[in-house]
């Protein structure tokens, strides 16, 4: 069993602000100005900052990337998961990635009605629509907002096609979408789950469902029809690798019909991030975690390579491929995870107003 050095602070998985590569002055406040009056770290609150983006579906070319068009209702991330690759996106918005990255979300108020306009117009090509590959789209604030919801009802509404990753589960309120969608083979989940442990999830992914929630997840959305894939990612060698058959076990005990890993990512400022959360939270860990991440990479903690920046290189990347491929054929996948179609795409006929107009 994991066994923290501390809880994280404020339930944030990073403890600090680091320089923002593309920033010039860096602001540091003096170390009275972050305890309160009884000598207490503050506690940073987290901030919803407007987006007012003029369009919701972006598109990348990324060659180890099974997607082209994806749609995020927000910047940022509450969940806090201090190895998230997608933390240095926020410094593109004048922000770190470390706390702030965390505790200033940016929100696109406007995503449904963005979404209905790009879906209608004539040059939109029907495609799948990928939703929370860079910041999860059930985050707690989703709860309140729900503009998620609002843009599944949108693309249920068009049947075009959607696939969710999330570790939350919270997705499951939206199974009345999601199950209509899937009627025409037009939506999958994917639920990440990084440990059964809920001591290390609790520390490496403060805000998250714990393990036992998203299994649940698993387990609701199966049972409504809806195409499941477990994502046991990020691998993290010497911290969770050990985990990977009963991960496995689980999810499709839950009733996932399939399932993937990725290896830990660490690009930019993540890296150091991480290494300090070994440092705070697994110390007895932290230089096992780091020779072995270095040994699939080169010597180095990240390389961007296309093809290996997911799986790693080496004797310990190749050990991992064998205990998931091991874990997956003894954990008995159905292995039937159907592809996302098109065919029955549409632009529903406008509603008349009272007076036909």
């Amino acid at each position: 069993m994991f066994q923290p050095k501390a809880s994280a602070p404020g339930g944030r998985g990073s403890a600090s602000n680091p320089h923002n590569r593309f920033e010039k002055l860096t602001l540091e406040l003096e170390p009275e100005a972050l305890v309160d009056e009884d000598g207490e770290p503050i506690r940073p609150r987290t901030q919803f900052l407007r987006d007012d983006s003029q369009s919701i579906i972006t598109f990348n070319d990324s060659p180890d990337i099974p997607f082209r068009a994806g749609l995020n209702p927000y910047r940022g991330c509450e969940h806090g998961c201090a190895y998230c690759f997608a933390r240095p996106y926020h410094e593109y918005l004048g922000f770190s990635s470390g706390l702030d990255f965390e505790s200033k979300i940016v929100v696109k108020e406007n995503a449904p009605e963005l979404l209905r306009t790009e879906l209608s117009r004539k040059k939109w090509v029907p495609q799948a629509v990928t939703m929370s590959a860079i910041s999860d789209a059930y985050q707690p604030v989703e709860r309140r907002l729900q503009l998620t919801r609002r843009c599944l009802a949108v693309l249920a509404e068009f049947r075009n096609p959607v696939a969710i990753i999330t570790k939350n589960h919270l997705v499951t309120r939206d199974i009345d979408h999601l199950a209509e969608l899937a009627k025409y083979h037009a939506a999958s989940v994917a639920v990440s789950i990084t440990s059964l442990d809920p001591e290390l999830a609790k520390t490496l992914e403060p805000r998250a469902s714990p393990p036992s929630r998203r299994l649940a997840a698993i387990a609701e959305l199966s049972a409504a029809g809806i195409p499941v894939m477990a994502m046991t990612a990020p691998i993290i060698p010497g911290l969770n690798d050990h985990e990977l058959p009963d991960l496995l076990a689980a999810a499709s005990k839950a009733g996932a019909r399939t399932a993937s890993f990725t290896v830990l990512r660490l690009p930019y400022s993540v890296a150091p991030l991480f290494v300090e959360w070994l440092e705070r939270h697994a110390p007895g860990h932290k230089d096992k975690v780091l020779s072995r991440i270095r040994s699939m990479r080169g010597g180095k903690l990240y390389d961007a390579k296309w093809g290996a920046r997911m799986k790693g290189e080496g004797f310990f990347a190749e050990q991992i491929r064998a205990l998931f491929d091991l874990g997956y054929r003894k954990a008995g996948f159905r292995d039937d995870m159907p592809k996302l179609e098109t065919s029955s795409f549409r632009v529903p006929t406008p509603q008349l107003g009272l007076f036909g107009d």
